[in-house]
């Protein structure tokens, strides 16, 4: 292999796929990247078995030819080098990769790409496509409400099933429920049901660029896996065996209480409780009060008996009685990030009942979010 690539194209491309390199694995060439020609462009792998991310940048090809070469090692020699043409070779007697730039010139020992997995080829033909910049909005709203807890694995994925001509992902750790409807610019021949780990599609969103009009979804069969490909790059993830709970009946059908908040001011006031919160648990009490002829107000406090207390009042139109009720502010904070209407509603029926979020106009988003105990 003999390759010439620009030092900033191969940096972007290392950043792209090294977040899918195994940090610990009794494979060793699960640590590598594996670089690669391919088609006029140099081919850039990494893969934990799980999760496979690959990237295709500009090169100019003089020999083809392939490698893998210890992710970190080439990564930090990358980020290092000058903003110039980047030379690589391999000798293949050594099994290493020189890598010249500017004046600096380094060996780097790497192992045959002959044991690196072998990623499978989609046939991209047969693919659900799908907008590129609403998946990602649709990503970012649901996935951070997945699980962490490795012992529940079917709430560390994202429920996604596609219909006709729409597409809702949903994703719940058992005290919260993000839920994300989006209408399909083309439909569907068939449906697709599927439970996708919530860490792929972030890196998904992550390495998804605007410029890609589109990414096609293709589930191979009998393989538990999806690819999303795209212009320039591919994810593979397993998928998540198992039955995922039936969110839809945990969803509240109506409520007694409804109070409209402007969403920069609430998300900046739960920031602030968050501060005191944090050291007790995350509690803060929201006292949501009617305001009559005048507008209405929710009271946002937080208390820790080691760090103070904070009190903040942020205006609203409520309508229904008044009530005092306790959310964790983390909960609050992480759903009213990725709300991007100016405003937003929250529905109450009473204390110890799930509440929702949505926002304010647009029922393709909902998030319903369990009370804490008011002690």
């Amino acid at each position: 292999m003999k390759a010439s690539v620009s030092q900033q194209q191969l940096a972007h491309g290392l950043g792209m796929v090294s977040r899918a390199v195994s940090p610990r694995s009794t494979l060793a060439v699960l640590a590598n990247i594996l670089v690669a020609t391919d088609d006029g462009r140099l081919r850039l792998s990494a893969t934990n078995l799980e999760l496979g991310i690959s990237c295709w940048i500009g090169a100019q090809i003089s020999e083809q030819g392939a490698i893998t070469v210890p992710a970190r090692t080439f990564s930090d020699l990358v980020n290092t080098l000058p903003n110039d043409t980047v030379h690589l070779e391999l000798n293949p007697a050594t099994q290493s990769l020189n890598v010249r730039c500017g004046m600096s010139n380094t060996d780097i020992k790497g192992i045959d790409a002959q044991e690196f997995p072998p990623m499978p080829t989609p046939d991209i033909q047969d693919g659900i496509h799908l907008n590129i910049s609403d998946f990602k909005e649709m990503i970012q709203q649901v996935a951070f409400a997945a699980s962490t807890d490795e012992a529940r694995p079917v709430l560390q994925g994202v429920s996604m099933n596609i219909s006709e001509d729409a597409a809702v992902l949903a994703a719940t750790d058992g005290f919260r429920i993000s839920v994300r409807r989006a209408a399909l610019s083309e439909p569907v021949s068939k449906p697709v049901t599927a439970i996708v780990p919530a860490r792929a599609l972030t890196e998904l969103a992550r390495i998804a660029t605007d410029g890609d009009q589109v990414v096609t979804m293709v589930m191979p069969p009998g393989r538990g896996q999806v690819v999303f490909h795209m212009k320039d790059a591919e994810l593979i993830s397993q998928l998540i065996d198992g039955n995922f709970p039936d969110y839809r009946a945990i969803i509240p059908r109506s409520f007694k209480g409804t109070t409209i908040l402007t969403t920069n001011a609430f998300l900046k006031a739960c920031r602030q409780a968050e501060i005191i919160a944090r050291e007790s648990n995350n509690v803060v009490r929201l006292s949501i009060q009617p305001g009559g002829d005048q507008p209405g107000k929710v009271e946002i406090t937080a208390q820790s008996e080691e760090t103070g207390s904070s009190e903040n009042f942020v205006e609203a139109t409520v309508e229904g009685g008044s009530l005092i009720i306790a959310f964790n502010v983390r909960f609050l904070r992480e759903v009213l990030e990725v709300i991007k209407t100016p405003s937003v509603v929250l529905m109450t029926n009473a204390n110890n009942t799930p509440a929702m979020i949505q926002p304010a106009g647009d029922d393709t988003f909902q998030h319903v979010i369990m009370p804490m105990h008011l002690g």
